[in-house]
């Protein structure tokens, strides 16, 4: 709407321009002829009036247009001496006359209006202060929310009540700088969220601004950073320097990572000054701003081991808040607060929802009233039933239904026999959650069936034997393909990486092996700056240890398949039945699979007991 009156003189400006051109050029219509020929036609009487005007001749033939109209002329006299020259020579000839002051004048000055139009037009783009300017590209992206358009409090915040209270001094002090210090402290400078993606780090640092009532300025650590070197520094200087003119307020900087990536930390990735000249001057910021001008500094990372050593340290970022995935009661009072916007049936019970939902973040929850808010509107109900949240629970972990891909008998078998396998070893160890729904539908990506499973508690460690038992429920469809149908396919290919995966953390990260004792050979799989260690880091041990490692691997894969194969075979006759239900019904509840199968047997080789399975098997 600025631009209205900008675009008004630019259109009167073009118009003016098509005015000029058409009092310069309308002699076009007039048919310009030699002067040769004009005095050729005036010997044959073809001319019917002329007008003399200096050098200039125009005038009108006796013969009209084949529309009717009259046919004009103009052309430019030539000397007469000179003209009976050419003529005698027969050649064909024609004079020019000189433009006169006008057409001189409009034919300088259009150009030049023209292009001081457009070099307003640019300038208006590159300083006009706007998103798009390139004069303000050094201008900070910051979204500025007043302290009156949030409304969002710590009552829309659940699962993370630790978080919480850390974060209630923040307010404190934004609320009263003054009275907060009277004793000599002061707030810290800057308070990190560290915890993985989903668990509600950005959502809770909009309730820190919300519960202390101030302005609320919110940016992503990607958007300092640009093309042109400079650009990122410049950014964060002019970040804080809105932000003292709005203090007191909270500055919160989503996806550190993105812009606090440790120096030198990744040689192969090449230089990155630009980087680091925005994170130098970040760091500079935190060390001159006043922690009594009331300005807190809130960032949120799910990557805390890429950050720079520098920007963590007292004096900048003071604090770390572990904003983690919520346990079952925090997962209980997240699912209260989404059901606030739903209409949920009276006999739906959240406490079951939130045993049934071990593992996911609060964003996961959100995610999963929604789809199951979504069923329940497809199928026409008034109220979000109980039967819709474990159908939206089996949509978010295992994927959607693929009604439309139709398999043969023969895998339709495999498949059976597959998922039946997982279900009847996990039923077979006494410490696995309880088996609450099989299926050979397939769904996802590529699984061909699932098998969902019951947790019974949160778990934070998991012994040797629990590790073990895991593993044979992984097996436990490739063992049932073995026995029935006495071949294998290739519908076992995750669970062999699962099982494989969790046998080399037991033998080198975890010591688990008798063989190689109680060393650590691997870290923990993570990265540095976005590349897997192993990718540059030399390996730390000898090619004879590699090859003991592969050896304790191979040893505990292969134990934790014969003991499947073997609980399986304990009852071959309910391991039939069961799959054979299965191809019948294509998905059979926990109960209905335990009155076809009873309690599997347990013969196998000694290995310790109990295990927690996961939580879903894909065939």
């Amino acid at each position: 709407m600025r631009d209205s009156p900008l675009r008004s003189w630019y259109f009167a400006v073009a118009l003016a321009a098509v005015v000029a051109i058409q009092f310069v050029f309308a002699g076009s219509r007039v048919e310009t002829v030699p002067y040769s020929r004009f005095q050729a036609e005036l010997r044959a009487g073809d001319i019917a009036e002329v007008t003399v005007s200096g050098d200039s001749i125009r005038g009108s033939y006796r013969t009209p247009a084949t529309d009717g109209q009259v046919r004009r002329f103009q052309t430019t006299r030539v000397a007469p001496e000179l003209a009976r020259a050419l003529s005698d020579a027969g050649v064909t000839y024609s004079g020019r006359v000189s433009p006169g002051w006008g057409e001189r004048i409009v034919a300088w000055l259009l150009p030049t209006v023209l292009l001081v139009a457009a070099w307003m037009l640019l300038a208006q783009r590159w300083s006009g202060g706007g998103r798009g300017s390139a004069l303000s590209i050094g201008k900070s992206k910051v979204k500025i929310y007043l302290e009156k358009a949030i409304d969002t409090t710590f009552d829309d915040v659940a699962g993370v009540d630790e978080a919480k209270e850390e974060l209630r001094e923040v307010i404190a002090f934004l609320r009263d700088p003054t009275g907060y210090g009277r004793l000599g402290a002061h707030v810290p400078k800057g308070v990190l969220l560290v915890g993985p993606p989903g668990t509600g780090k950005t959502l809770l640092a909009r309730a820190v601004a919300g519960e202390a009532g101030v302005p609320f300025l919110s940016i992503s650590g990607s958007e300092f950073v640009e093309l042109f070197v400079g650009v990122g520094a410049a950014r964060v200087r002019d970040l804080f320097a809105q932000a003292s003119e709005h203090a007191p307020c909270i500055i919160f900087i989503d996806e550190l990572d993105a812009l606090g990536r440790a120096r030198g930390a990744a040689p192969v990735s090449g230089g990155q000054d630009e980087k680091e000249q925005t994170l130098n001057q970040l760091l500079t910021e935190l060390d001159g701003f006043d922690v009594h001008g009331g300005v807190v500094l809130l960032a949120a990372t799910n990557r805390p081991e890429i950050l720079d050593p520098a920007l963590l340290r007292a004096g900048r970022f003071d604090r770390q808040i572990l904003v983690d995935r919520p346990d079952r009661p925090g997962r209980l009072a997240i699912l209260r607060v989404h059901a606030r916007k739903v209409k949920l049936a009276a006999q739906v019970s959240l406490e079951e929802i939130a045993a049934l939902t071990a593992g996911m973040t609060g964003a996961d929850l959100a995610n999963l009233v929604n789809e199951a808010t979504l069923l329940a509107t497809r199928r026409g109900a008034a109220e979000v039933e109980s039967a819709d949240l474990t159908g939206a629970i089996e949509r978010v972990v295992a994927g959607l239904e693929k009604k439309t891909r139709v398999l043969n008998p023969r895998e339709r078998r495999t498949v059976a026999y597959h998922e039946t396998g997982h279900a009847m070893v996990a039923m077979a160890l006494p410490g696995s959650d309880p088996v609450q729904k099989v299926s050979i539908i397939p769904r996802g990506i590529s699984g061909l069936g699932y098998t969902l499973q019951r947790p019974t508690e949160d778990r934070f460690l998991m012994s040797r034997a629990e590790l073990a038992d895991k593993m044979a429920v992984l097996l436990g469809g490739r063992a049932a393909e073995v026995i029935a149908l006495g071949d294998t396919s290739t519908g076992a290919a995750d669970d062999l990486a699962r099982a494989t995966g969790i046998a080399r953390s037991m033998v080198a990260r975890f010591g688990m092996s008798s063989e190689l004792g109680q060393i650590a050979y691997e870290d923990d799989a993570e990265t540095v700056s976005g590349y897997p260690l192993e990718a540059w880091l030399p390996r730390r041990y000898s090619e004879a240890s590699a090859a003991a490692i592969d050896r304790a691997v191979r040893e505990l894969v292969e134990q934790a398949f014969v003991r499947a194969r073997a609980i399986l075979l304990h009852d071959r006759a309910a391991l039939d039945r069961a799959a054979d239900a299965l191809l019948a019904r294509e998905t059979l509840s926990g109960a209905e699979l335990s009155a076809l199968v009873g309690t599997p047997g347990t013969s196998a080789p000694a290995s310790p007991a109990a295990a927690p399975p996961p939580r879903v098997a894909r065939g």
